[in-house]
């Protein structure tokens, strides 16, 4: 997969810049996976990306919204689910059945922005190639033609404007299993980015089209982009990235366009760790082992709120985004259970969100998981993330002043320092972990 600049063609330095500042203090976005995939919502939650061998990964996938691959692998699970619950059904049918009949934009924004997410980054076109929005070149096959019979991309769009977040727009340009068919994928040897120029003026037809009606400030692509599109020309990426950064001069884009430009590099579940030891980076995963809905999922397979908040807080605290995933049903409601981890985020970053947004790493601040503990910096100050209560010690830089210890909202906290240890009295939090917040040189 592609996921960081291997090269910098001369054509593509002029967008090298430094990132806004924006992007840097945003934490948390949105990530909305939602497809004709939604309607069987079936895949087997066996892991996080990362931990598993890829020809088990592809064979036993447990993102769902690669459902249309996964039935074409002989003798898949996923192929004998098809064949017996939909009788062998062509994919494109899960288009029709897909008529988002509860779906409100702003309601669902709404959650995300009480959650404290900065920006959202829907899903605009996945693998299967259905576009959320008339897209150029697609025909019927896109859910203003069909389906909904709605333009879900702009939908978004105004909701997460209205409620003054930033809007991405998520784009695969390196798979189209319509547009540029292939034999089913299965194993990373076999996942290769359509070379050819047809497919290249397509994908940029898209990009272009969602630049100039969506306004974007964020392009998220995925897989990689067709290489016919890397050199300079009318359909090219270097035209894409042009009109992108012309209309959005601070936007930002991610490392997923086949190496070439990248603002920000990106870690997803627990692959392409590498990516985190960069300057700006973000980590996405689904509250589940998915990113698209998943039927069989469980409490056991989802981030609940405590995890939420402590992932949060962990890649924030190593100088990262998070870009946490929701996958509404085909009718277009959040599933309670991601629902719940939303609002549980929500509630600690209204009591602490002080400590995150905004921050940065603290440097020389070990993070420790007994008593698990992280620290942020916010100006001249340093806040201790710690999950626990009472009398607990962790391990601080010398520049933080124990004398100093209190909590975001200015209650003084007991707390000495014993060599590189400070001693604190941690105060008790409903909503997770407490903050203690020191001033700090």
């Amino acid at each position: 997969m592609d996921h960081d600049v291997k090269t910098r063609p001369a054509e593509y330095e002029r967008f090298e810049r430094p990132v806004p500042e924006w992007f840097r203090d945003a934490k948390l976005g949105i990530f909305v996976h939602w497809g004709a995939y939604s309607v069987p919502a079936w895949a087997e939650p066996i892991g996080a990306l990362g931990t598993i061998d890829d020809t088990r990964w592809y064979r036993h996938n447990p993102y769902a919204e690669w459902y249309a691959n996964t039935i074409r692998i002989a003798g898949s699970p996923a192929a004998e689910h098809h064949r017996l619950t939909y009788e062998g059904r062509p994919y494109d049918d899960f288009l029709d059945d897909w008529t988002a009949e509860a779906f409100d934009a702003d309601a669902l924004v709404a959650l995300f922005a009480e959650a404290g997410a900065r920006y959202v980054v829907p899903t605009t076109k996945h693998h299967d190639g259905i576009a959320l929005w008339d897209a150029p070149h697609t025909g019927d096959r896109n859910t203003v033609a069909r389906g909904a019979r709605r333009d879900l991309v702009g939908e978004f769009a105004a909701a997460t404007r209205a409620a003054g977040l930033r809007f991405g727009a998520y784009y695969s340009g390196g798979l189209d299993w319509h547009a540029a068919p292939a034999a089913p994928i299965e194993s990373d040897a076999q996942l290769v980015v359509p070379a050819g120029a047809d497919y290249a003026e397509y994908a940029h037809d898209h990009v272009v089209d969602l630049i100039e009606r969506y306004r974007p400030d964020l392009l998220w692509g995925d897989i990689g982009w067709p290489t016919a599109g890397h050199a300079p020309g009318p359909f090219s990426l270097v035209d894409v990235f042009d009109r992108f950064y012309a209309a959005a001069p601070d936007g930002v884009v991610n490392d997923r366009w086949g190496g070439v430009h990248a603002d920000f590099l990106t870690s997803e579940y627990e692959a392409h760790r590498a990516s985190e030891s960069a300057e700006v980076w973000e980590n996405c995963r689904g509250i589940g082992y998915s990113f698209g809905y998943n039927r069989l999922e469980g409490p056991e397979h989802n981030l609940d709120g405590p995890a939420a908040i402590r992932l949060f807080v962990d890649v924030v605290a190593r100088g990262g985004n998070l870009l946490l995933n929701v996958g509404p049903t085909a009718s277009g409601t959040l599933p309670e259970p991601q629902a719940a981890t939303l609002r549980a985020l929500g509630a600690w970053n209204a009591r602490h969100g002080d400590a995150v947004f905004g921050s940065r790493p603290l440097g020389g601040a070990p993070s420790s998981d007994d008593p698990w503990a992280r620290w942020t910096r916010t100006g001249a100050h340093a806040n201790a993330v710690i999950d626990a209560s009472g009398r607990v010690e962790i391990a601080a830089p010398e520049g933080v002043d124990a004398a100093t210890a209190a909590t975001l909202d200015g209650r003084a906290v007991a707390a000495e320092r014993r060599g590189d240890i400070l001693v604190v009295d941690v105060p008790a939090e409903p909503t997770g972990p407490a903050v203690v917040r020191f001033d700090a040189r």
